[in-house]
C-alpha cells in the first residue's frame, strides 16, 4: 500500500488534505520528512547507499538515515520509524537532537519534484556497522566515514553523494563543536 502525506501549504502549516506519495512528488505538494545525522565515537558519520530501486537518487551515498512522515505522524514518531525501518536501530526519542527545519524544494531530473520541509536531527551512536542490519529495499550499503572526508565530501562534491548544498553547511557547524 502507498505511503500516504499530509499536505502542506507553502509556509509548513497543515493544509487538512492527505494523498499518495506518488501522487505528492508529481504535483509538488510540500510535506514534511526527517534527515538523520549519526556519528560515533570515533569521529566518523554513518553513511548509506540507496537502493538501485529508489525513485530518487538511486545508487548514491546519501546521509544515515532519512524519510517522509506518514499522514497523523509527528517529527520524532517518523525518526524513530525510519532509524528501526533502514538500520533496525531502535533509540529513545531523547536520544534525538533537533538541529532545524529547513525549506527545500529541488525538482529532479525526472521531474520528481520533493518540496520539503525538513527536520534535521542528530544522533549519537555506539553501534558498529555488524550490529546494524539495513532494509535492502531501501539501501544497498553501509559505511563509516571518518569526519574529515565527509567534510570534504559536503564541500566539494562527489559525483555519487546526493548533493545538498542548504543542508550541509548547517551540520558541519553542528559536527565541528561535535568533534572538537
Amino acid at each position: 500500500m502507498e505511503e500516504m502525506f499530509d499536505i502542506l501549504d507553502e509556509n509548513g502549516n497543515n493544509t487538512g488534505l492527505v494523498k499518495k506519495r506518488s501522487l505528492v512528488h508529481k504535483d509538488g505538494d510540500w510535506h514534511k520528512a526527517v534527515h538523520i545525522y549519526i556519528i560515533n565515537d570515533k569521529k566518523e558519520v554513518l553513511l548509506q547507499r540507496r537502493s538501485p530501486n529508489k525513485d530518487s537518487d538511486p545508487n548514491m551515498l546519501d546521509i544515515s538515515c532519512a524519510g517522509h512522515l506518514t499522514s497523523g505522524d509527528d517529527s520524532i514518531t517518523a525518526a524513530l520509524r525510519e532509524l528501526k525501518e533502514e538500520l533496525n536501530l531502535a533509540v529513545n526519542p531523547d536520544e534525538l537532537v533537533y538541529i532545524t527545519t529547513l525549506k527545500r524544494g529541488p525538482i529532479h531530473d525526472d521531474g520528481f519534484v520533493d518540496n520539503e520541509y525538513e527536520d534535521l536531527y542528530l544522533l549519537h551512536t555506539t553501534k558498529r556497522l555488524d550490529e546494524m542490519s539495513m532494509q535492502e529495499e531501501e539501501i544497498s550499503e553501509l559505511m563509516f566515514v571518518d569526519y574529515e572526508r565527509f567534510k570534504r565530501m559536503c564541500r566539494e562534491g562527489q559525483d555519487d553523494f546526493v548533493d545538498l548544498p542548504d543542508e550541509y553547511p548547517i551540520i558541519l557547524d553542528v559536527l565541528d563543536i561535535e568533534f572538537a
